[in-house]
């Protein structure tokens, strides 16, 4: 039934009463939005691992809501987004677009614009300039060759073409930069500067193109010029209002929900007040945002309330409704598609030749220059508010509106692929003799049991230990995201900042300069990384390898904490698991593969509520166990707790599983197997080993045994004439078990209350035992077999935490899912090992 757009109501009364909520604005709205952010987020998706940012996704998913793609099926379009519908989407997307814009305004901060130099101006004056001109000559082919370019005003015409192909787009290039890790580069730093540099003089030029469009009417009869230049005056005296007095009177306030409120009154009464003049109301929410001071919390609280909503729900819209008033179809035929080429070849020729030229001018390297250049031609999402103004006054027609929406698309998608193929940044790498240790955190839960891992790792001896602490933050879409990633960036990667502020910072220093006279001197810095989680680990891999760590620690994603004892049982308390998130589990197995050193992930059960100032009265206050079973990781393990264990407060226990029935004959084959599922089973090493050092390895490590064994009875005999005196051997035991069932005495082990940390190795190259388990399905897979079962829910009881260690060594790190098969022969006596399969043989 065809709607009556006269009486077109808010709100249905219901499918029961007979009405189509189509047929009503408001339910139609519920509608167009799902389906927008659906279409959005899943574009974004889609081209996440191409580093695209959000904005091509959204514009993209515009122009195929319209009438480019789906919108061509016109019941669709009459039912989904009818025309009577598009004043109610299009004012609210522009509500977004009016708060998006004040965002912008809040983000460029004038006093760094300002301290940016000639050679920022220079580059960005050069980068404007060249391709305005060239703007203006594609505008004169434009209304040559295409049927109605003409009706608009000529001078007009000329300012929207050049400053459509000479503005940069200082978002969606910060986004960019940001994804890349360039943002605090040289080249980050310059086309920031730059960038803001062209976005103030673009909305300049837009005021003054919007002005022309004012005055000049749709027959071409052309009103006082006069009227221009009142437009122009009375702009440029709200700009001298709010930089003198709304910024000084916003100078100083405190955050302050009155002030928040009157702030986001002032975006819309800004916008209103301009409108009025005669400018797009969303210049006056621009300047409204540089008026806002950028030295204390006020801004960031604005940008925490009203981001989310902003670029999350309502700008989308905005693109939505850009989409459908994108019509390709429209560009047809020889001449259109070549009209096309020749923008696109315009706009890149005049952004990348000139910023090139200039920036060679100022001794920039040329690998440096073009990769500016590259950057300064995103176009994007400020690139199609200024085409939409352009169409709204009647500027431009379809064809070239339509053109000129599929130019800023293709320059913004090339440019990540582009830097990624042109600019590699230096890594500057020095040598380090002192023992250091990186150590990761997603927040303040996890430094107690940092404190007392690596207080644990402190050595009786004169030695330093440097200890290297990185916070890991997510990378959102967020605007203020930029901000932070500027402030904790230095070389496109985190750097540590020597005058750290941070609450937790100050924590951990103090916890161990409590302790410092007794052991051996830390030394601690801290950093935070801010990255998407895809790239997380190259931070990480990136300060491990420029720091020449020897240890990088991980948190599992997971962090139990133990809650107050039942009231019905005295003896019980009940852990309860928090978890900061499965995609964290993705970053932890990407270091684990790419780290330069040796890579231990905690799973925290409470080890840091104990004592925190371990050998200042000499007592025993952490009972550390090594679970060994053979193997590079095991090692690695034991050799951790050869350090633990001269520690005076720190009691070590080894516990090795041995095989104890069918010594001989009974060996295990590990076939790859390509259709087993990574994530529900355990990756054993497909690479070769040279197994005659693994055999010598394996005696060496016999031999400690043996030692450790004879140490525990010599404290066994003299435990009567040493008592009242500890010494570091006498913290030191040995355990030889060999159960039939190694999950159940994993699990007692883990279940045990004896041991605050129980350190095991990941067994990527396992013993026979740990291969046994190569089928088990498991829960937590990058921990290794014995890690799993420690850590996953298999035992309810467990109250030890878990540290997993995994060797550095380049032989191991090809990595894949095997399955077991049982060979019986007792004369098998060589090792072989290929690429698809690994045999076992049960040795001693």
């Amino acid at each position: 039934m065809p709607v009556n757009i006269t009486s077109i109501k808010t709100s249905s009364d219901g499918i029961w009463q007979g009405d189509n909520p189509l047929n009503f604005a408001f339910p139609l709205l519920i509608i167009q939005t799902t389906l927008v952010l659906v279409v959005s987020r899943s574009l974004a998706f889609l081209f996440k691992p191409l580093r695209q940012p959000k904005v091509i996704a959204e514009i993209v998913g515009g122009i195929l809501l319209g009438p480019s793609a789906l919108g061509r099926n016109k019941d669709y379009l009459q039912r989904i987004f009818p025309r009577w519908s598009m004043p109610t989407l299009e004012s609210v997307a522009s509500i977004g677009l009016l708060f998006f814009l004040f965002l912008v305004g809040l983000e460029l901060d004038l006093n760094s614009i300002r301290r940016s130099g000639k050679r920022a101006f220079s580059i960005a004056a050069c980068g404007i300039s060249l391709p305005f001109v060239s703007g203006i000559g594609v505008a004169i082919v434009f209304r040559k060759t295409i049927d109605g370019a003409d009706k608009a005003g000529f001078s007009t015409f000329l300012v929207f073409m050049g400053v459509a192909l000479s503005i940069t787009a200082f978002p969606v290039l910060g986004r960019i930069l940001a994804e890349l890790k360039l943002l605090t580069t040289r080249v980050g730093e310059t086309a920031m500067a730059a960038a803001a540099f062209d976005d103030l003089t673009a909305w300049i030029l837009l005021a003054l193109a919007i002005a022309l469009a004012g005055k000049e009417s749709d027959d071409g009869d052309g009103k006082s010029p006069l009227v221009a230049v009142w437009v122009l005056l009375c702009g440029a005296g709200f700009v001298a209002f709010m930089m003198i007095f709304i910024y000084k009177s916003l100078e100083n306030e405190a955050v302050n929900e009155v002030y928040i409120s009157l702030t986001l009154a002032g975006v819309m009464v800004s916008g209103f007040i301009i409108d009025f003049i005669g400018i797009h109301a969303i210049f006056g929410a621009f300047v409204f945002g540089l008026t806002i001071p950028k030295n204390g919390n006020f801004s960031k609280k604005l940008i925490e309330r009203i981001e989310d909503f902003v670029m999350g729900l309502l700008l989308p819209l905005y693109f939505a409704s850009s989409g459908l008033k994108t019509d390709v179809t429209k560009i047809s035929g020889g001449k259109a598609w070549g009209l096309l080429v020749l923008v696109i070849s315009v706009a890149c020729a005049g952004k990348i030749i000139g910023i090139f030229v200039v920036a060679l001018m100022w001794r920039i390297p040329a690998r440096e220059s073009i990769t500016l250049g590259v950057l300064m031609n995103t176009k994007g999402l400020v690139e199609l508010i200024l085409l939409n103004i352009g169409k709204e006054k009647k500027v431009l027609n379809d064809e070239i509106f339509a053109i000129m929406v599929l130019m800023a698309l293709f320059t913004t998608f090339i440019t990540t692929p582009l830097v990624m193929a042109i600019y590699k940044p230096a890594v500057d790498k020095n040598a380090v003799d002192d023992l250091q240790i990186l150590a990761c955190i997603h927040g303040s839960t996890n430094i107690p049991s940092i404190i007392n891992l690596i207080e644990s790792t402190r050595s009786t001896k004169n030695s330093l230990l440097k200890l290297f602490i990185m916070q890991l933050v997510e990378l959102t879409e967020r605007s203020s995201s930029i901000v932070m990633v500027q402030r904790a960036r230095k070389n496109g990667f985190p750097f540590f900042n020597q005058f750290n502020r941070e609450e937790w910072h100050s924590r951990i220093v103090g916890a161990f300069h409590q302790a410092s006279s007794q052991s051996g001197k830390v030394i601690v810095q801290s950093t935070t990384a801010i990255s998407s989680l895809s790239t997380m680990h190259e931070d990480i891999c990136h300060i491990a390898d420029e720091k020449r760590v020897t240890l990088i620690i991980l948190p599992f994603h997971k962090h139990w904490r133990m809650e107050e004892v039942d009231d019905e049982d005295d003896n019980e308390s009940h852990a309860v698991s928090e978890n900061a998130g499965n995609e964290w589990i993705g970053v932890n197995k990407r270091v684990l593969k790419n780290a330069p050193c040796s890579v231990g992930v905690l799973v925290d059960r409470g080890y840091g509520l104990g004592s925190k100032n371990l050998g200042l009265d000499g007592s025993i206050a952490q009972r550390i166990c090594i679970v060994f079973f053979g193997g590079p990781d095991d090692r690695e393990a034991l050799e951790l707790g050869k350090i633990m264990a001269e520690h005076p407060a720190i009691a070590v226990t080894v516990v090795r599983f041995v095989k104890q029935n069918e010594m001989i004959g009974n060996n295990i084959v590990l076939l790859q197997s390509p259709y087993q599922n990574t994530d529900e089973s355990y990756s054993f090493s497909v690479a070769k080993m040279n197994r005659q050092i693994e055999q010598v390895m394996l005696q060496i490590n016999l031999v400690l045994s043996m030692f450790l064994a004879l140490i525990e009875e010599i404290i066994e005999l003299d435990e009567k004439a040493m008592e009242g005196r500890r010494k570091c051997g006498e913290t030191v035991k040995y355990i030889e078990k060999g159960g039939a069932n190694i999950v159940e005495e994993v699990i007692t082990l883990g279940e045990n209350t004896d041991y605050d940390l129980i350190v095991v190795g990941k067994g990527r190259f396992p013993s026979i035992m740990v291969a046994e388990l190569a089928e088990r399905r498991a829960e937590h897979a990058e921990l290794g077999p014995i890690g799993d079962i420690l850590t996953s829910s298999t035992g309810r009881k467990m109250v030890s935490s878990i540290l997993v260690i995994q060797q550095h060594d380049v032989t191991l790190t090809e990595d894949a899912p095997m399955y077991t098969v049982k060979v019986h022969d007792e004369n098998v006596v060589e090792v072989s090992s290929g690429r698809h399969e690994i045999t076992i043989v049960n040795a001693m």
